[in-house]
Order: structure tokens, then C-alpha cells, then sequence
């Protein structure tokens, strides 16, 4: 057997990339090291102004990107979304959902609103474009899906209740499409980052004891930033992870495994 040239394995080089929730944070910096392996990225968030924002970020650092905001929890949207990048790149190679809010308050007094408004971003707009995205790698025999999980899909958080929820559903969800699909060419896998320096997570890094709880508690002694998930979803999006499938692959700095 002849093993492969270990540039080309990572190598994204042709792929065309959708990437949701990607004008800032995690997304973005998914989106750019995507980028940098050589995938056209198309650049969802809602807000228009921040998709563009995030196109120009990554084209200034050299890759290719365009534009394309919608709202992950409207369906048609999502149909919509995976329909306009056929139309314009012809096919459509990675899917990554990381679009996620967060919902925080005890569970006896949590609202319905609330619950709605994760479960309708986490879990649904997941599910609404693996489908469509899905439908649309089979054509070409070959694709990736990456979910962007959480440690919360393994662990719970008081405090949390729609959020974890939901990121233990994404975990389940991903097993059963990975099951699925896999043996039509398509693998999917999750990525479950842990405490990441994010405007999701202001107030938490801002609140000097908890900061000093996750540093404590991580043997990395640090919250993770954006670039560390760089490598991972060049990994699950490339060659190099063609017969892994189904995985939860956990980013955390160790914290999960620390009693």
C-alpha cells in the first residue's frame, strides 16, 4: 500500500465549504483555517453586515469567500441556502454547523421562549441543512458534515438546561446520520469544543471566579481561543479523516477529563 503524500490528506484545495454562524468567534475562525486549506468558504451568520465583514477578513488573509446570510432556524431558509451555493459553485463539499445561542436561567423558571429559540437555532437548523446538504453530496458521491457540539453534549451544566439539551441531541444526531450516510461517501463527526474565549462566553471570562474555576480546572491552564479548533476542522473535513465517522471529537484543553 502506498500511504499518501501528508499535505495532500489536508489538503481542501477544489472544496466548497458552507459554514454557518461564521462572522465571528469559533465560526470565524473555522471559516478561515478552511480557507487556508484551500476550500471556498460561503460565510452564513444572520447579520448581513457581519457576514460581509467576515468574507473580507478571510480574502484579506488570501483564501476565497462569499457571502450568504440567512437564519439557520428557518427551514426554507436553509433549503433555500443549500439550493443558491449549487447554483453558484455547482456542489457543495462541507457543511459545518456551528450556528448556537445559548439560554441560560433555572429550569423551573425557564420560559418557553427561550427553550424555542435553542432547541430552534442548536438542534433544528442542524437538522434542516444536513438534509439539504446531504441530498446534495449524494449526487456528488463524496462530502463532509462537521457539527460543532459542545462538552455539554457529555456533561451539564446547571443553569443550561435548552443548551444542553440540545448539544446532547446534536451529539445523537450526528451518530445516526453518520450511520447513515457513511457508506454513500459522506462522514459526519462533531466537534465538542470546551471553555473558548467567545462573545457568547463574555460573561463568564469577565466574572473573575468562574475565570479562575475553568483555568483550575483545565490542566491546559486556559480557556481555549478560536484558532485551537483550526486543526481539528481541517482534520474531520479532510481526506485524513475518511474512515472516521460518527466521532465526538472533544477540544477542551483536558477539562473533561479532570476530576
Amino acid at each position: 500500500m502506498t500511504l499518501p503524500n501528508p499535505a495532500s490528506l489536508f489538503s481542501l484545495a477544489g472544496r466548497v465549504a458552507l459554514v454557518t454562524g461564521a462572522s465571528r468567534g469559533l465560526g470565524l475562525a473555522i471559516a478561515e483555517a478552511l480557507a487556508g486549506a484551500g476550500a471556498h468558504i460561503v460565510v452564513n451568520g444572520r447579520d448581513a453586515a457581519g457576514v460581509e465583514k467576515a468574507v473580507r477578513s478571510i480574502v484579506a488573509r488570501g483564501g476565497s469567500a462569499s457571502a450568504l446570510p440567512f437564519d439557520v432556524a428557518d427551514e426554507g431558509a436553509c433549503a433555500g441556502a443549500v439550493a443558491a451555493v449549487l447554483a453558484a459553485h455547482g456542489k457543495l463539499d462541507i457543511l459545518v454547523n456551528n450556528a448556537g445561542v445559548v439560554g441560560r436561567g433555572p429550569v423551573e423558571s425557564l420560559s418557553t421562549e427561550i427553550w424555542r429559540r435553542v432547541m430552534a437555532t442548536n438542534l433544528d437548523g442542524v437538522f434542516f441543512l444536513s438534509r439539504a446538504a446531504a441530498a446534495a453530496m449524494l449526487e456528488g458521491g463524496w462530502g463532509r458534515i462537521v457539527n460543532i457540539a459542545s462538552i455539554q453534549s457529555v456533561q451539564a451544566r446547571p443553569g443550561t438546561t435548552p443548551y444542553t439539551v440540545s448539544k446532547h441531541a446534536v451529539a445523537g444526531l450526528t451518530k445516526v446520520m453518520a450511520g447513515e450516510l457513511a457508506g454513500r461517501g459522506i462522514t459526519v463527526n462533531a466537534i465538542a469544543p470546551g471553555y473558548f474565549k467567545t462573545d457568547m462566553n463574555a460573561g463568564l471570562t469577565d466574572n473573575p471566579d468562574f475565570d479562575r474555576r475553568i483555568k483550575d480546572r483545565t490542566p491546559a491552564e486556559r480557556w481555549g481561543e478560536p484558532a485551537d479548533l483550526a486543526g481539528a476542522a481541517i482534520f474531520l473535513c479532510s481526506e485524513a479523516a475518511g474512515y472516521v465517522n460518527g466521532h465526538l471529537l472533544i477540544v477542551d484543553g483536558g477539562f473533561t477529563i479532570k476530576i
